[in-house]
């Protein structure tokens, strides 16, 4: 039979076919590759007992991340606090690169929006104009939490974003039951406390998945050519073409269209500070190799 792995612990598989949970083994080929089977996989399954089987074999897969270690992902819903912990825009400019780049749909929610700080409340508002989805929810009063359900319906999403935000609040919410471990924020250092300790993929009630993950402070970018990376920055997509030097990195070039754009205020400068230090780090590991 085929198959969703929606969890693995402790050498056991889970699998969701059929509308049932099967717990599986692995058959003794896959054995010594258990790290390639991840939440997402479709798989074939072999019933071995009552809700018991062995998985068979790996479907092809559409799509991978590795941190989170999830397969299949359609899109990526972005979560940060419009209150503790302050959002990291590097980390938001990171994760919605990094969504770029595997061209996954991407959403960021705002979340605590009961709670919210006025040096924050027009952050939904300047990425909206950027071109993301920006989305402004309170898990605690409800607010957003129909529109953030349509986003879900009939995709396998995964929630990113830092410990502390309201994932699993979130995740709550959209699927009263769930009763997930939900965390407060550290009053030291205003940084949240992981309470997701591996991925997991939800079923949602409207069809599609949803995988809860570990929250993070730090992504690698992937590998890519220095030139590829002003593309996935929507603000600087329109401008290429447009500089004097086909070759422009836009890092201070005679003829700049970005660095026009830039000094014109089309582009904010946080933004153009992460582009560059993305590139930064990009040329770096093109080195290392």
């Amino acid at each position: 039979m085929e198959g969703t792995l929606v969890r693995r612990y402790g050498g056991f598989y889970y699998v969701e076919s059929n509308g049932q949970v099967w717990t599986c083994r692995l058959r003794g080929r896959f054995r010594l590759q258990d790290a390639a089977f991840l939440p997402g996989d479709r798989v074939i399954i072999k019933p071995v007992g009552p809700g018991e089987g062995v998985i068979e074999d790996l479907l092809l897969r559409r799509t991978c991340l590795e941190r989170p270690a999830v397969a299949n992902v359609e899109q990526a819903i972005i979560v940060f606090a419009l209150g503790e912990p302050p959002p990291d825009l590097e980390l938001l400019d990171r994760l919605l690169f990094l969504s770029g780049v595997k061209d996954f749909e991407t959403a960021i929610i705002w979340n605590k929006a009961d709670i919210i700080k006025k040096e924050f409340q027009d952050l939904p508002g300047i990425y909206r104009q950027i071109g993301y989805r920006s989305l402004v929810t309170s898990a605690r009063t409800g607010q957003g939490i129909d529109e953030l359900k349509a986003f879900l319906t009939g995709k396998l999403s995964t929630f990113a974003g830092p410990s502390g935000v309201g994932k699993s609040s979130l995740l709550n919410a959209i699927q009263p039951g769930l009763n997930l471990r939900t965390g407060e924020v550290s009053s030291k250092g205003g940084r949240g406390r992981h309470t997701t300790r591996q991925v997991e993929l939800i079923r949602l009630p409207k069809g599609g998945w949803v995988a809860d993950t570990p929250g993070f402070s730090r992504l690698d970018l992937p590998s890519l050519t220095r030139e590829k990376v002003a593309g996935y920055f929507p603000e600087m997509l329109p401008l290429q073409g447009q500089c004097r030097f086909t070759s422009c990195l836009h890092r201070g070039e005679p003829g700049c269209a970005v660095k026009a754009a830039l000094d014109a205020g089309r582009i904010l400068p946080h933004r153009y500070e992460h582009y560059l230090a993305f590139l930064d780090e990009i040329i770096t590991g093109e080195r290392s190799f």
